[in-house]
């Protein structure tokens, strides 16, 4: 077999996806070095295969390792389709998350996202006729949507919006390294008719419950004809809401990656990250999510307030600039498509105990890997 080297020439890598290109046909592979033993597992882009593993080593360290194969590997993320629109996702037996898939929702969210503790560190939905009082009950976990697409509105639930409809999913993957959920689904207005297809893939990796990461993409494909995203801050093809306990008004603070803190000094900025964090039953834990160089318009400028939203949007120029002579309308053309790639990561700790800078500089920038 052969073997594979790892050089890491610049900052710690700790708890890091990472892949290289695999053209052998082999299954249940692992990686041996001495009394390590690192479970990887293959995955498919495009027509290209790769080998996926959880990667830690230090600044200015090579690894070598043995590639061996082995009978049977364990699962260690399960993913279990209920068939009634609810898909969850267990790591180590314990529940992390729920793809929400059902028409009775406007369109499909994750939640609960289980963080340090055992706690979510997303609000749950409102229930039926929101007893709760919450507000923006379009808020559901982390969800994607925009408030003006060919003029419907696929972001609220007031009268008239349009929907998101999940179709089927493509793939749905269980294993020991990760959990795929590959969806396909269409943004319709209110009368059903189709505007565009969202393909969605959303990567859930064997972590611990303190540094738990979701890759999240996305791909819009203009089916239909042209397809207009209007200027609006309504919007997030990335959205959070946050726990109540972590809002700014509550225990909560957000930074971004310029060191920008809370509203007024990240609402409507750019920048590569941005990072929620506060209490949740007496734990502090974050989320954070991390912008990736080939997304549309990186790095993004941000939708995040004080009471709990957090969204990567690329749209609302005119908003955040307070100025209606800039725009952020972007037009797909028709039988074209775009995607982005977000990550998102959930930490104890603050911005600065969760390292979230180092992460972010991780998956950017992975360690050197050869096969030989």
């Amino acid at each position: 077999m052969e073997k594979l080297i790892l050089k890491n020439a610049r900052r710690n890598i700790v708890n890091s996806p990472v892949k290289v290109e695999w053209e052998g046909k082999e299954e249940n592979l692992v990686l041996l070095a001495g009394e390590e033993k690192i479970y990887t597992q293959k995955i498919k882009e495009k027509d290209r295969e790769y080998l996926l593993f959880i990667c830690n080593v230090k600044e200015g360290e090579t690894k070598e390792f043995k590639i061996e194969k082995e009978n049977q590997l364990p699962s260690f993320v399960s993913v279990k389709d209920d068939g009634k629109g609810r898909v969850d996702v267990f790591i180590n037996e314990q529940l992390f998350t729920s793809y929400h898939y059902s028409e009775k929702y406007a369109r499909p969210f994750l939640n609960p996202v289980i963080g340090p503790g055992g706690k979510s560190v997303v609000r749950k939905p409102a229930s039926e006729g929101n007893p709760e009082n919450f507000d923006h009950i379009h808020h559901r976990g982390i969800w994607v949507a925009h408030g003006d697409v060919n003029g419907v509105d696929n972001w609220s639930e007031m009268e008239g919006h349009g929907k998101t409809i999940h179709r089927k999913f493509l793939e749905i993957t269980s294993g020991v390294v990760f959990g795929k959920i590959h969806s396909l689904s269409d943004w319709v207005n209110n009368k059903g008719e189709k505007i565009l297809e969202e393909e969605r893939e959303i990567i859930i990796y064997n972590l611990p419950a303190d540094c738990r990461i979701i890759d999240h993409k996305i791909i819009l494909r203009a089916t239909e004809g042209e397809v207009v995203f209007k200027d609006t801050k309504e919007s997030g093809l990335l959205s959070v809401r946050v726990a109540p306990s972590m809002e700014v008004r509550n225990t909560g603070r957000f930074e971004n990656s310029y060191g920008g803190i809370n509203e007024e000094e990240c609402w409507g900025k750019r920048a590569f990250w941005c990072d929620y964090y506060g209490e949740v039953d007496g734990i502090v834990a974050g989320i954070a999510i991390f912008d990736h160089p080939s997304n549309l318009r990186y790095p993004t400028w941000w939708h995040v307030r004080n009471y709990g939203l957090m969204t990567a949007n690329f749209f609302g120029l005119s908003d955040f600039y307070r100025d209606k002579r800039k725009s952020g309308t972007y037009i797909l053309p028709a039988y074209e498509e775009f995607e982005l790639l977000y990550r998102i990561y959930i930490h104890s700790g603050n911005t600065e105990q969760g390292k979230v800078k180092e992460k972010y500089l991780n998956f950017l920038f992975p360690p050197e890997i050869e096969i030989k």
